[in-house]
């Protein structure tokens, strides 16, 4: 099993990599390394413990979940605005479907 610090090392090349999914607009890969990434998550949640950690690797420990948060922190730059945009696209949709039924119109055939 790697060791706490390895998997930290991995969830961070990961997050390095999502950043990259995102700049290329790549959601299909990005929703996979999310997954991976999440998966690390959680078995670092059920072993993460301190206590078998020297001063050292409690700093790049500190580090690597630093460079995590900045790469999560780019991905959100990228998937935002894409995001609000489906958003806006599915309230409008919704909106035209609701004016079609009160309307006894309907676009949709």
């Amino acid at each position: 099993m790697p060791s706490q610090i390895e998997m930290y090392e991995d969830m961070s090349a990961l997050s390095a990599k999502m950043v990259e999914a995102a700049r290329a607009r790549d959601w299909d890969r990005l929703i996979g390394l999310e997954r991976a990434v999440a998966d690390l998550r959680d078995r670092l949640m059920s072993i993460d413990d301190n206590a078998g950690l020297s001063a050292a690797e409690l700093g790049l420990k500190a580090d690597l979940i630093r460079r995590i948060l900045d790469d999560d922190a780019e991905v959100r730059r990228h998937t935002e605005p894409w995001m609000e945009r489906i958003r806006q696209f599915l309230g409008d949709s919704a909106r035209l479907r609701q004016a079609e039924r009160a309307s006894g119109t309907s676009s949709v055939r």
